[in-house]
């Protein structure tokens, strides 16, 4: 928005909607946010709240949108302080898992909501890419930065979206998580850091690099 831009009262309205709605996704959940709730609580008429977000669903995006604008501003300073790659992989997992916290305890509803194909709040849809764009740029500003880590050029192009993948598989775990502050997720990433910590320089062997190429762009279908 422009330093010149004027908020009209339209703006003003969708806005308090969107606030509304995020905090009752995290202190209510999926399943108790509704939309006639939020216009109840907010005094306005379901049909003028449907006028700037005709479903949840759209509710939910801004919420992805939120979560992930929070993580890159969690994530960004700290890569500018580390130039190790798996370092600064560490930082873009921990930063994620960080923002989704507030939501643990309604995890199992937002994850039942989206887990088809189908679904536009599926995280793989197109309705949630610009929200998942940001996390690659988070990724891919991790592996390009990264101070020595003699990746192969089609191996570095490859592996952003490759990473993405994983840490939504990662989110998925820490939404069965049960232990406290889901340690055993943070544990979990711990554990593939190192294992990627081995696997990542073997890149650069001729030998290797042929599969770990044919690997990460078959992850990379996946995601296609």
């Amino acid at each position: 928005m422009s330093p010149e831009h004027v908020e009209t009262k339209g703006e003003r309205t969708r806005e308090r909607i969107r606030t509304a709605a995020l905090r009752s996704f995290r202190e209510n959940g999926y399943d108790a946010t509704t939309i006639r709730k939020i216009a109840g609580e907010l005094g306005m008429s379901v049909g003028a709240t449907n006028y700037h977000f005709p479903s949840k669903n759209q509710l939910i995006q801004e919420l992805y949108l939120d979560v992930q604008e929070a993580h890159r501003v969690a994530a960004e300073p700290l890569l500018d302080d580390q130039s190790r790659l798996i370092d600064r992989l560490r930082i873009v997992y921990s930063t994620g898992l960080d923002q989704l916290t507030p939501y643990h305890s309604h995890a199992g509803e937002f994850l039942a909501a989206a887990v088809s194909p189908r679904s536009p709040i599926n995280p793989l849809s197109t309705d949630s890419a610009e929200a998942l764009a940001i996390v690659e740029g988070l990724f891919t500003r991790a592996v390009d930065d990264a101070a020595a880590s003699g990746l192969p050029d089609d191996i570095r192009s490859l592996l952003p979206r490759a990473l993405v993948l994983t840490h939504l598989l990662l989110a998925l775990f820490w939404v069965y998580d049960s232990s406290e502050g889901q340690q055993r997720t943070r544990r979990l990433l711990d554990r593939g850091l190192k294992l990627l910590a081995t696997v990542l320089p073997m890149a650069r062997l001729p030998i290797l690099r042929g599969a770990l190429k044919d690997t990460l762009a078959l992850v990379n279908e996946v995601r296609a």
